[in-house]
């Protein structure tokens, strides 16, 4: 068979052609290399197309940047929405366009261009310069040639030259800027009176029919989304020392003495010296001269303690301390040599030594200041020696159980009681988990994680995520051990999967009544406002009620909430003063009262960088009008398939 093939070439050739050729006739070769490779066309841009494989490289990408950031505390689910899908292949449709044009109209980037744009990498200076070690240093750590570094950079460039120019060629008329400046600038005056909700609260009513009513009305507000209930075991330094054994006295009589100094301060002597210097090799009647000498001195000294700083500044050769009187400080047992410490741990306060020989020649001592031992003796610690020998057992203990935790939840993939039985841990139960975090305990029935002394862990978006992975959420399998810090681990099973629902009335009576509550009140409220309002605006109108007055511009709101800011400045500046206006406000109604409207500081400091914010934005909007313009130029298209994968119905094969 095989020969034949080989001495047919030609005639095999021509087989295979005819096999194949309507294939290509049928779907065409990009359906033909789709049916080969599973692939699927997204977008048509041009004459080429966006295709799955791509998208779903760019959704990787994706997510890994986004745990980057996160330091891997990212919930993944957070980009499984069909919003995070369309604008992903939006950027990648915008990008396609931005490659063919700068393609088509080949543009390129000089030497110096690139030279240039790569010394400002922030990432590759130092001190403001640029630094070839780090340049060297970040191409090695992402594992890439200068050759490929340059060339992609260059490739980056010649793309951002298709927008760039259209960004940094936007202006502001000075017209315009000027105009944004008065206005931001201009000032008013005014005075409020406020009608707040809570405060007509105490005179509302809501009977059992006015709730059951609201709550037939408003049903889907009160959805709940799909929740689990967990079974969980939760291991930490408390759960690795409830079972610790008792410890044996010795043992902590034991660990006082290996580490005393941490109750017991040592015997600690402030002293101060006078130095005689013996210099290296010196004979022995240089020796005995600075013996004398020193000795003389001691004599001194101790005739007159008061006096050693004084005699130390003018007979001392130790140039170190000569200066400041001889002081020394503070020293502790251990520091010196043992012959002289025998000397100076002699003393008592304000007692002068003999001389000493000791390091440099000889020393002549007084103890400033003398504090002998002192702390909590073994009795007294003996409670914080405990606590700290169980914590370091504990944590020997911890990472023993960490290991076998994790082994015995592998074995015991469908259930978590071998594991809480062998290793001694309470089998926790919490209900009301979903995927985005917990919900109130007034929400969900039974042991509402929300409310337990474990809601931080279980809020968790690691072991959320953990929890609805599906071979955990379908199959009901212990999840795998996650790690919330260095000392807490939990590993959790699906226990009861509550779908999406509305809860009876029963159960949200309460939630539903204060609702009620609120609403009417805000009514109250706003009814009282609006007869405050009418009443204000007549000529004859007290102003009791009205707050002092208040001078806001749009740049200094003094802590004015946006529709009160917004509704004082739609009054006109030409309308006769003083003018009145209200907002109905979810907390209750504000009535504003504007006094007077006054000219600001166009030059206010608080605008020095408008202009550029301003040619900034317009910038982008030209940008994105001129990248509209090259998507229409370019015959964009979105195929049948690319709705799937916005949707998630799509993957890749």
């Amino acid at each position: 068979m095989f020969d034949f093939i080989r001495t047919h070439q030609r005639l095999m050739q021509l087989i295979l052609l005819v096999l194949i050729l309507p294939s290509f006739v049928l779907i065409g070769v990009s359906g033909y290399s789709t049916y080969v490779s599973g692939d699927h066309d997204l977008v048509k841009v041009g004459d080429s197309n966006i295709t799955l494989q791509e998208f779903d490289q760019a959704r990787r990408r994706q997510l890994e940047q986004a745990q980057g950031m996160a330091q891997g505390d990212f919930d993944p689910s957070a980009l499984e929405n069909p919003f995070v899908r369309s604008a992903l292949l939006e950027s990648l449709i915008d990008r396609r366009v931005q490659i063919d044009v700068a393609t088509e109209q080949r543009f390129s980037v000089s030497d110096n261009a690139l030279r240039e744009a790569i010394a400002s990498l922030p990432q590759l200076q130092e001190d403001g310069q640029f630094s070839l070690a780090r340049y060297d240093q970040l191409l090695s750590s992402i594992g890439l040639t200068t050759r490929d570094f340059e060339q992609s950079q260059r490739a980056e460039l010649a793309i951002g030259r298709v927008l760039d120019p259209v960004i940094q060629s936007a202006s502001i008329p000075n017209v315009v800027l000027e105009g944004l400046r008065t206005a931001l600038t201009e000032e008013r005056d005014v005075r409020l009176a406020l009608y707040q909700a809570a405060d007509y609260r105490k005179d509302v009513r809501v009977s059992d029919e006015d709730a059951q009513a609201w709550y037939e009305q408003n049903k889907e507000s009160l959805s709940l989304p799909e929740q689990v209930g967990i079974q969980y075991l939760l291991l930490n330094e408390q759960a690795a020392m409830g079972n610790l054994p008792a410890i044996d006295e010795q043992a902590l009589r034991d660990y006082y003495d290996q580490n005393k100094s941490r109750y017991v301060q040592p015997a600690r002597v402030n002293v101060s010296h006078i130095q005689v210097s013996v210099p290296p090799g010196a004979d022995e009647e240089q020796r005995r001269a600075a013996q004398a000498k020193a000795e003389k001195l001691a004599a001194e000294a101790k005739a007159d303690p008061a006096g050693f700083a004084d005699l130390a500044k003018a007979q001392s050769e130790d140039a170190g301390t000569s200066g400041g009187g001889g002081t020394l400080g503070w020293i502790t047992k251990g520091s010196w040599p043992a012959e002289v410490e025998e000397v100076v741990f002699a003393l008592s306060s304000q007692e002068v030594s003999p001389a000493v020989p000791g390091p440099g020649g000889y020393h002549v001592f007084i103890a400033n200041e003398v504090q002998p031992e002192q702390g909590e003796s073994f009795e007294q610690a003996r409670s914080k020696v405990e606590l700290e020998v169980r914590r370091q057992l504990g944590a020997e203990r911890f990472a023993d159980m960490a290991t076998q935790l994790t082994g015995l939840v592998y074995d015991n993939p469908s259930s978590l009681q071998p594991a809480a039985d062998a290793l001694g841990l309470a089998l926790k139960t919490a209900t009301g988990v979903t995927r985005d975090g917990l919900l109130p305990a007034d929400q969900v029935e039974g042991d509402a994680a929300s409310a337990s002394d474990d809601a931080a862990v279980l809020d968790d978006p690691r072991l959320r995520r953990a929890v609805f992975m599906p071979q955990s959420y379908t199959e009901k399998r212990n999840t795998g051990i996650v790690e919330i810090s260095p000392d807490t681990m939990i590993v959790a099973r699906i226990d009861a999967v509550t779908p999406a629902q509305v809860p009876p009335f029963e159960r949200v009576e309460k939630t539903v009544k204060d609702q009620l509550l609120q609403e009417r009140a805000a009514k109250a409220a706003k009814e009282a406002g609006e007869k405050a309002l009418a009443a204000f605006q007549r000529p004859d109108a007290s102003e009791a009620g009205l707050g002092d007055v208040q001078t806001i511009s749009r740049i200094d709101t003094h802590g004015l909430i946006k529709p009160v800011l917004d509704a004082a400045f739609n009054i006109s500046a030409d309308t006769a003063l003083p003018a009145y206006t209200g907002v109905d406000l979810p907390q209750g109604y504000v009535v504003i009262r504007l006094d007077a409207v006054k000219p600001g500081n166009p030059d206010d400091d608080r605008l020095a960088g408008l202009g550029d914010q301003l040619a900034q934005s317009w910038g982008m909007a030209e940008q994105r009008a001129v990248l509209q313009a090259l998507r229409t130029q370019a015959q964009v298209k979105l195929l049948p398939e690319a709705q799937k994968a916005i949707d998630g119905d799509l993957e890749s094969e």
